[in-house]
């Protein structure tokens, strides 16, 4: 027989219908399942089958299922934020840390009117 003439036929894979009869009793009783869920169901069953040869069957029996799209949110709009009137209408207090050059820690607890931006009072202790 002449080299150029002779060629490999593959053989069918007796398993393969096993393995459409599996991705197709599970993908019927769980629709919403893909295929990692389904491989993962074929496989607490204790079969030997290659991930690349199921998806390969799965994806001939057309199980896919489609990808939805994703929803698109409004676009929000920004609400500003109410500046105080007056003078002692709105304060804030802010925390900080630092230390010292011996190594101790100290704490500040600032606190801050919102209308003048001026430092109501500053709380120092260590810890």
């Amino acid at each position: 027989m002449d080299r150029k003439t002779y060629r490999y036929k593959p053989k069918k894979k007796s398993g393969d219908q096993m393995i459409g009869s599996l991705l197709k009793n599970y993908s019927a009783e769980y629709p919403t399942y893909g295929f990692g869920k389904l491989f993962n169901l074929i496989r607490l069953k204790n079969y030997p089958f290659n991930h690349k040869r199921v998806y390969r069957i799965y994806c001939e029996l057309k199980l896919n299922l489609k990808i939805k799209p994703k929803k698109r949110l409004a676009p929000r709009t920004a609400i500003k934020l109410q500046q105080p009137d007056g003078i002692n209408q709105c304060w804030s207090l802010d925390y900080m840390s630092d230390a010292l050059v011996n190594g101790r820690r100290i704490r500040t607890a600032n606190i801050i009117d919102d209308y003048h931006r001026g430092g109501l009072g500053i709380l120092v202790a260590y810890g």
